[in-house]
């Protein structure tokens, strides 16, 4: 493959009045072209843009082309985009954001780092590249951003392809933390029932966490609740087995008794706990379902009405993409945002993030693959936001989870542009 890397600057709020001094940002997008093309051939592709999960997640680093990266690259130019704030775009993590000024200062700059912010960035980069109306596709958020390009600017959309991304079009984000819990408490049984040892291993380690101080290698503690996060492994089909590796080798016997083993807990930081590298997804994981309405930490509200999940239930059950205010408390990367969240999850009059009469009315083709079992984008809201946009095809399958596309993106981006192009059919 050959890249390209490309750096455009854009409206910090899209809103504002053209020219003056309006403050800009910078957004990083990377072009990958098959190798197979010439280059005078790759220059006549179309473009496909990637929106990638998060919020808050930089976009794809490959070394090489594969899974549907590999399929698409046959037809298109793919631009991977570093949505704003995260990757080479204009950083914002526990560094930076502080200088904006006080929390009320921070939190009015977030406000221009949702998926309205976004499409209306990519309409800029679409225009800078000279790109007819392009190809999107969107996994997980992305899904989401895409469903906001559609309402908001579908003129520049040839076609849309969303995986595991349907976002409810109304409604408060306590709806989709109702049905969160109840697909997360399906997943642990589920889980459980492949891994009956591995009910015995949370067990122990949550007794072990409630009397005994073990600190990560950042120097945060390990609590019952951040260990509840480790159900964040649930939401693939592959992912759970990797939890059970991570489990049966939790415990080292020392002089003191049983303690969490250094490799326990140096994998447990890097790949559940610690935000550092993505504060963005905490800060703003519930505002993406704000739409007029405050989400006022919906998630920690919601666990009154699933009082099973609370750390001190037993059995204990793993959580999954919720976020808690306690999150501000307990990982260091995030405590100096603790205000600053609270002031996000306070707004009340946050922007509409669609449009349903646009979508209602859509001519853009669209298909998208829904995925019975997700955890994470629930399955009946999914379906729901499917029969609101007109046109659009859905492929509904219980062979993949949310991370479908690393299982098998090829055949999954494939079907998904073969439906969009014919119709479904």
């Amino acid at each position: 493959m050959r890249t390209l890397e490309h750096y455009f600057e854009v409206p910090l709020d899209h809103s504002a009045p053209p020219g003056g001094s309006a403050e800009t940002i910078t957004v990083f997008a990377r072009e990958y072209v098959s190798a197979a093309h010439s280059e005078e051939a790759a220059a006549q592709l179309p473009w496909l843009l990637f929106l990638q999960g998060g919020p808050g997640g930089r976009g794809n680093r490959w070394g090489s082309l594969g899974g549907w990266s590999k399929a698409a690259a046959q037809d298109f130019r793919i631009l991977m985009l570093d949505q704003r704030g995260t990757g080479l775009s204009t950083p914002l993590d526990r560094r930076t954001l502080p200088g904006r000024g006080s929390a009320a200062d921070q939190a009015a700059y977030l406000e221009h780092f949702r998926a309205d912010s976004i499409v209306a960035d990519a309409e800029l980069i679409r225009g800078a590249l000279e790109s007819p109306a392009w190809t999107i596709y969107g996994q997980s958020y992305g899904g989401f951003c895409a469903l906001t390009y559609l309402s908001f600017a579908p003129e520049g959309l040839r076609e849309v392809l969303i995986t595991g991304g349907l976002a409810p079009l109304t409604g408060s984000a306590d709806d989709v933390y109702r049905a969160t819990y109840q697909r997360v408490a399906a997943r642990n049984d589920e889980y459980f029932g492949w891994y009956p040892e591995d009910r015995d291993a949370v067990e122990r380690i949550a007794r072990h966490l409630r009397c005994t101080r073990e600190l990560l290698p950042d120097g945060s503690p390990l609590t019952v609740e951040r260990f509840q996060m480790a159900g964040a492994f649930l939401g693939g089909n592959t992912r759970v087995d990797s939890l059970h590796y991570l489990l049966e080798d939790a415990f080292v016997d020392t002089a003191g008794g049983p303690r969490l083993s250094d490799a326990f807990l140096e994998q447990f930081l890097h790949s559940v706990v610690s935000r550092r590298s993505n504060p963005l997804y905490a800060l703003m994981h519930e505002s993406i379902y704000g739409q007029e309405q405050a989400t006022n930490w919906s998630a920690w509200r919601m666990l009154g009405e699933n009082p099973w999940f609370r750390p001190d239930a037993e059995p204990l059950l793993l959580t999954g993409e919720m976020v808690y205010p306690w999150y501000f408390e307990q990982d260091p990367a995030l405590q100096p945002l603790r205000e600053v969240a609270d002031l996000l999850a306070a707004k009340q009059d946050w922007k509409p993030l669609y449009d349903p009469e646009v979508l209602a009315a859509n001519t853009v083709p669209a298909a998208a693959a829904v995925y019975s079992d997700d955890i994470y984008v629930d399955r009946d809201l999914s379906l729901r936001t499917a029969a609101s946009v007109r046109g659009l095809q859905v492929w509904e399958t219980a062979d993949f989870h949310h991370d479908g596309i690393a299982d098998d993106g090829e055949r999954i981006f494939a079907r998904l542009l073969g439906m969009a192009r014919s119709g479904g059919r």
